[in-house]
Formats: C-alpha cells, structure tokens, sequence
C-alpha cells in the first residue's frame, strides 16, 4: 500500500491503544547545531486533552532544545507484538506540582530521589499534531495466512485483515 493509500483516521484513542503497553519511547529534538538528537522517555500517560506527559529534570538537554524548537517526534516498538508508533508535535515543559503528584510514582526515585516534591522535576507535554502506527498480528498463523492470500491472489500482506497501518491525524 503506499503512502498515499494509508488510511486517515482522527481518533487518538486508536493510537492509545497502541502504545498503551509500550513503556518507553525515543524522543527525537533538535539540538543546538540543529542535529536531531534522541533519547529514551518513559511514557506516562496520555493527558485529558489528547497530549502524552513524561516527567524530565529541569536541567536537561531536552527541556533547552524544546525551548529553541518546539517540534519533536516520538518513536514507540513493541517487537515481540509488532507494533510500533511514530508521534510528531509540539513540546513544551512546565512545572505544575499538582499534576506532578498525580504522575508520580515511586520507581521514578532513581531519577529524582528527593521524590514528587523534587524542584527539578518539570512535566514534558507533547502536543500530538500526527501520528501513524502499524500493527502486525506477530503469531506463525497470521503470517502464513498473509503468505498464502499474497500467493493465492497476488495481493500484498498489508491488507486490513492482516495489518493495520493507519495514520493519524489530529
């Protein structure tokens, strides 16, 4: 299928639903050479509003590069499922203590080990501007059933009923 044929949808729940058991992400900023630059952010939750929120240190390299360019892009993978997430938006990092006890949680210590009252915590919030996911059912039957259709009708394996590939846009 390409790219042009992927179907749109405007439902983040989908996407959600995803990444819901993907830990952690790669988030990719721009560095002050304009390079990209990634690291790996543990996914909290999705926000109210639609946003993905990560708990970061106020002194770190992604708050400043956030501060020059806004626009950031997460990647998400699930090998062992086959499912994987690629997320571009905006981020912006605040503090608000309220919701950074609402987002706390003990095994977040090892990075700030005076814990959710820590002044160096800040909230990273990534306004979703789109997304797209694939998602592959990953046992040998799936497989070999796309392999069979593929040689019985000429028709690739990325078809609905194998794969969902979709992109998302807000």
């Amino acid at each position: 299928m390409s790219e042009s044929q992927t179907p749109v949808t405007h439902d983040l729940g989908k996407l959600f639903e995803k990444i819901k058991d993907v830990r952690i992400a790669m988030l990719s900023t721009f560095d002050e050479e304009h390079k990209l630059h990634s690291r790996p952010m543990a996914t909290i939750k999705p926000d109210a509003d639609g946003s993905l929120l990560f708990l970061t240190d106020k002194d770190s390299a992604k708050v400043y590069e956030v501060k020059q360019d806004n626009q950031v892009n997460l990647s998400y993978a699930n090998p062992s499922d086959n499912v994987y997430a690629s997320v571009s938006g905006t981020a912006s990092a605040y503090r608000d203590e309220a919701k950074i006890a609402e987002l706390y949680t003990e095994d977040m210590r090892a990075w700030f080990p005076k814990g959710k009252e820590d002044p160096n915590i800040m909230i990273l919030k990534v306004k979703i501007e789109k997304a797209e996911y694939w998602d592959s059912p990953s046992g040998v039957l799936s497989r070999a059933y796309g392999y069979l259709r593929a040689v019985a009708t000429g028709e690739g394996s990325d078809s609905n009923d194998v794969n969902q590939h979709a992109q998302v846009k807000v």
